[in-house]
C-alpha cells in the first residue's frame, strides 16, 4: 500500500503567512516585573550596582531581571524588593496592576500553542 503525504496546516486551516500582522502579545510576568523593578530603582535615584549590592545579587543578574531576560526565583524577587524598600506583596500588586492595565491581547493561538495546551491538560 502506497503511503500518501499531505501538507500539515495550522489548526485554523489557514496557511502560515510570516508577513501577516499579529496582535500585540500579552506582556509576560517577567517583563512587567522587570519594568516595575527598574522604575522603583530609578525613582530612588540608584544605579544597578547599589541596588544589586543590597539585594545580594550581581549587577548583571539585576539587569537581566529588569530587562525581563531572567525568570527569577521568589527568593531573588524578595531580595530585590527588600533592597528597594518595598514588600513582596506591594511589588506583586504593582506588577499585577500593570498587567491588568496593559492592552488586552488575543490569547496565543496556532498549532504550537494548541499542542502546549493539550500537553498541559
Amino acid at each position: 500500500m502506497a503511503e500518501m503525504t499531505r501538507q500539515l496546516m495550522p489548526a485554523d486551516d489557514k496557511p502560515y503567512d510570516p508577513t501577516a500582522t499579529r496582535p500585540p502579545a500579552e506582556p509576560l510576568w517577567r517583563d512587567a516585573l522587570g519594568h516595575c523593578l527598574r522604575r522603583l530603582r530609578l525613582e530612588r535615584g540608584e544605579i544597578l550596582v547599589e541596588t544589586a549590592r543590597r539585594a545580594g545579587v550581581s549587577p548583571q543578574y539585576l539587569s537581566e531581571m529588569e530587562r525581563g531576560v531572567k525568570e527569577p526565583s521568589s527568593e531573588m524577587i524578595a531580595a530585590v524588593a527588600g533592597a528597594l524598600d518595598v514588600t513582596l506583596g506591594d511589588l506583586t500588586l504593582a506588577v499585577a496592576t500593570s498587567l491588568l492595565t496593559a492592552p488586552a491581547a488575543a490569547p496565543p493561538a496556532g498549532p504550537t500553542c494548541q499542542a502546549a495546551y493539550a500537553l498541559a491538560a
